[in-house]
C-alpha cells in the first residue's frame, strides 16, 4: 500500500508530554502499516506542507464522475440520468455527501491557509462548480417526488457545515460561493425544521443516519449564522431525545463498519447545547468513565483499507478525535481526553493519502476536521 512519505513529515508532531516540562519534537517516523492500536504519542497539527498534501483527494475526485453511488430512489426511466446531470454542483467523489465535504475540505483549507499551493484554480473550481445553475439543479432533485428524505442527515449536516466555512470565509470568492449556495443552505433548513418534530426517536448509529451528528453540524450553522428557528428545533428536539441518558455503552462500540461514535457524537452535541456547568453534571451521569485522568480507548483498528465498510473505522477514529477535542475544550477536568484524541488522528493520518479510493474520496475531511479541533495539551 503505497504512502506519501511527504505527507508523514508535513505533519509536526510534538511529544506529549503529561508533565509540566516543554514539549519536545518528535523525529521517529510514524507507524504506517495500521496494524497497530499504539501508534506514537504526540499532538498532530496542521500545516502548509500537510494543508497541501490534504487537499489533493478532494481536488483528485471533486470531478471524477465514477464509480458513483447515486442511492437514488428510480420513478421512471427519466430518473435515469449520469451523476453530471442529476447533481451538477455535487457529482463527483463518489457519492453526493463525500462531494459536498470534499468542497468543504477546500473551502476550510484556502480559509485556513491563502497561500495554499493553486488557490487560484482551486477556487475557479468551487466557482466551476457551486454555480447558481447547478445548485439550481441540486435544489430541484431535492424537490422530486421520491427524494424527500434524500441524505437526511449526514449529507444535510455536511452542506451546513461547508455554508457556515464559507460565511466564515473572508474572501470575495466565499462571498460569491455563499450566494450561489444559498437557495440550497434555505432548502435543508426548511427540511431541518419540517423534519425534526416528526421524528420520535433518535438514531443511535455508527453511520451516516446518526442523529447526534447530523443536529451538531447543524447547530453550528445556526449559531454562526444566528438563525434562532433552526437552534431552537434543534435545542428542543435534542434534549428531548438525550436529555435524560445514562450511562452510554460506549464498551459496544465501534461496530465493524462504525465511522461515528453514538456515545460521543452525542456527548460532543450536548456539550454545544447546555450551560457548562450542566453539561458537567448531564456528562458525569452520560459517560463517568471518561473524567479518569487514566481513562483510555482503543483505536477503531482497520484490517483492509481496500475494504469501502472496513476503512470506515478511519472514519470513526478522526470523528472520536473531534467528539473528545469539543468534549474537553474549556473543561480542564477533560483535558486528558485530548490526547486519547491525538492517538486516535495520528493511528489514520498516515494512511490516507496514496490509498486506495475507498477511503481516499472522503478520508480527507474527516482528518481535516479532526486537525482543526486539536489545541496544545
Amino acid at each position: 500500500m503505497k504512502k506519501t512519505i511527504m505527507f508523514l513529515t508535513s505533519i509536526f508532531l510534538f511529544a506529549c508530554n503529561t508533565s509540566k516540562e516543554s514539549q519536545k519534537e518528535v523525529t521517529q517516523p510514524i507507524l504506517t502499516t495500521g496494524q497497530t492500536s499504539t501508534p506514537m504519542r504526540g499532538i498532530p497539527k496542521l500545516d502548509l506542507k500537510a494543508a497541501n498534501t490534504l487537499a489533493e483527494l478532494p481536488l483528485h475526485c471533486m470531478n471524477t464522475e465514477y464509480p458513483n453511488k447515486l442511492s437514488q430512489t428510480i420513478g421512471s426511466d427519466e430518473d435515469l440520468l449520469p451523476p453530471r446531470t442529476l447533481h451538477p454542483a455535487f457529482y463527483g467523489c463518489f457519492d453526493w455527501h463525500s462531494a459536498v465535504h470534499g468542497h468543504w475540505s477546500l473551502v476550510s483549507l484556502l480559509k485556513q491557509f491563502p497561500n495554499l499551493d493553486n488557490a487560484e484554480a482551486i477556487k475557479q473550481k468551487l466557482l466551476n462548480n457551486i454555480s447558481k445553475e447547478n445548485i439550481k439543479a441540486e435544489v430541484q432533485y431535492f424537490h422530486g417526488k421520491h427524494n424527500k428524505s434524500y441524505e437526511r442527515t449526514y449529507g444535510w449536516a455536511w452542506l451546513l457545515k461547508l455554508a457556515e466555512e464559507l460565511h466564515t470565509w473572508d474572501d470575495a470568492t466565499a462571498r460569491t460561493l455563499e450566494a450561489n449556495l444559498q437557495p440550497l443552505t434555505d432548502l435543508l433548513i426548511e427540511k431541518y425544521i419540517e423534519f425534526l418534530p416528526k421524528l420520535n426517536y433518535p438514531l443511535r448509529v455508527g453511520t451516516h443516519t446518526n442523529t447526534a451528528f447530523g443536529l451538531s453540524f447543524a447547530y453550528d450553522y445556526a449559531k454562526t449564522v444566528n438563525h434562532q428557528a433552526l437552534k431552537d428545533a434543534i435545542t428542543e428536539r435534542a434534549k428531548f431525545f438525550f436529555l435524560n441518558d445514562q450511562n452510554c455503552p460506549i464498551t459496544w462500540e465501534p461496530s465493524g463498519t462504525d465511522f461515528l461514535s453514538p456515545c460521543l457524537e452525542e456527548g460532543a452535541l450536548m456539550k454545544r447545547l447546555l450551560p457548562k456547568d450542566e453539561f458537567k453534571v448531564w456528562m458525569s451521569k452520560f459517560l463517568p468513565q471518561l473524567k479518569d485522568k487514566n481513562y483510555t480507548l482503543e483505536v477503531g483498528v482497520v484490517s483492509d483499507r481496500t475494504d469501502g465498510h472496513l476503512v470506515h473505522l478511519d472514519g470513526v477514529n478522526f470523528s472520536r478525535a473531534w467528539s473528545l477535542n469539543t468534549i474537553a475544550e474549556d473543561l480542564p477536568e477533560y483535558y486528558h481526553l485530548r490526547h486519547i484524541a491525538s492517538q486516535h488522528i495520528n493511528y489514520s493520518l498516515a494512511n490516507i493519502v496514496g490509498d486506495s479510493y475507498e477511503g481516499g474520496h472522503w478520508l480527507g475531511s474527516f482528518a481535516i476536521y479532526a486537525l482543526n479541533t486539536v489545541t496544545g495539551h
